[in-house]
């Protein structure tokens, strides 16, 4: 099937308000509880408790559990041009989500909690995958910019247009102009509001650009001035973070080996391959091993997994150049769907699930049982559901 028609049948244009709307639930956070039929085994790190110094983003101790008093950042991190390889500071996040922007290009959202690198980025501009994700970890979001059509997202459309509108003399034809922008009408602001800094409203300590790289490519973030930052604003609460479990050895029966994995996004080939010696996957990015430019070391996991979700075209423009618009994608991280989990060279076949806004990503196997993830960090690779793909330019494949 052409890219075109693939487009037109399963990239349905439609109002991200109305997607985003599906989610709208409370955001007060809720300790989830499990059926007794599916009550964890012996040795289990999660889904519910954790000892005080244990990151329930990882499962592994802490060396100073104050740093589990303050909320994770979800970071935009870019991928593209090949230029921004290697990016400093991803190698040290908890969680790391690989996803599609817009024209097959793909970009980080990356949640940092234990670990406080000075230099992350390069920062590029939020997508709506991340209007789900600061929710989900409780967090506070740093990113460069947005679209207007984000920003409407994230801070409400009053203050969007008002801020469009501030230095026009023709303020009735901006504000007709603004408020026809996707998504058209009122829009509330989010429930993270408080808690977004985007780097172009700050300079350093908390963003900063490097002279070397080209613009718009380097934009920086220290996360330690971040976290003072957010604590001095009172936006740094404890969180509240259940639902992820671990375990040191894979439990149940696997669906198979899980030592090599391909993903092929349309302009990124990435590949994941499984070291027996140390017990991690290593990842490589269009043939080449992919770096942290900040320890030097090729970027791992404790585990991947792929997570296949609804990919739909909004009604908010994310770029344009001439007669070419490329629309921003939706990502249904809600309620449930497909994954596979890799850890310690062997793969689980089963279901994520989120059932509501502000509750993280739990996996379970197609009969229900939990699926333990290793004490470690996780990269997750967010995949449209295998009906969206163009098998020409994308596909997995686990050996």
């Amino acid at each position: 099937m052409k890219r075109s028609q693939w487009l037109r049948r399963a990239l349905t244009l439609i109002p991200a308000v109305l997607l985003v709307a599906c989610l709208q639930v409370s955001s007060q956070a809720q300790t989830p509880t499990l059926p007794a039929e599916i009550a964890p085994v012996d040795g289990a790190i999660g889904p519910i408790e954790y000892g005080e110094n244990i990151n329930p983003l990882t499962g592994l101790a802490v060396d100073d559990p104050a740093v589990l008093h303050r909320r994770p950042i979800v970071i935009k991190i870019s991928n593209s041009p090949a230029l921004v390889r290697p990016q400093s500071g991803i190698g040290q996040a908890d969680l790391a989500f690989e996803h599609y922007t817009e024209a097959g290009i793909t970009r980080f959202s990356a949640v940092f909690y234990s670990q406080a690198p000075q230099r992350v980025g390069s920062i590029r501009s939020a997508r709506l995958i991340d209007y789900e994700l600061v929710p989900m970890y409780q967090g506070l979001l740093a990113f460069a910019g947005a679209s207007i059509g984000v920003d409407k997202r994230i801070y409400g459309s009053e203050q969007v247009v008002a801020n469009l509108c501030a230095t026009r003399e023709d303020t009735e034809q901006c504000y007709e102009e603004a408020n026809a922008i996707g998504p058209a009408g009122y829009v509330p602001p989010s429930d993270f509001v408080e808690r977004a800094y985007k780097g172009v409203l700050y300079g350093p300590p908390y963003f900063f650009r490097d002279p070397e790289i080209p613009i718009p490519h380097n934009l920086f973030a220290n996360l330690e001035a971040l976290w003072q930052l957010a604590e001095a604003d009172g936006n740094n609460q404890t969180p509240d973070l259940h639902g992820m479990a671990f375990h040191e050895q894979p439990q149940g029966q696997p669906d198979g080996s899980g030592i090599y994995a391909q993903i092929r996004y349309r302009t990124t080939f990435v590949e994941w391959h499984y070291d027996p010696q140390t017990g991690r996957y290593y990842r490589s990015s269009d043939g080449q091993p992919h770096y942290d430019a900040n320890t030097e070391e090729q970027i791992s996991a404790a585990n991947v997994v792929l997570i296949y979700a609804g990919h739909y075209l909004t009604d908010i423009v994310e770029s344009q150049w001439q007669d070419t618009i490329h629309w921003s994608v939706q990502i249904t991280v809600w309620p449930e769907g497909d994954a596979v989990i890799l850890r310690d060279g062997v793969r689980y076949e089963g279901r994520w699930l989120r059932p509501s806004r502000d509750e993280l990503m739990t996996f379970q196997t197609n009969e229900g049982d939990i699926i333990y993830l290793k004490p470690g960090n996780t990269w997750f690779q967010l995949l449209p559901l295998p009906e969206q793909m163009d098998p020409d330019t994308e596909w997995t494949h686990i050996e």
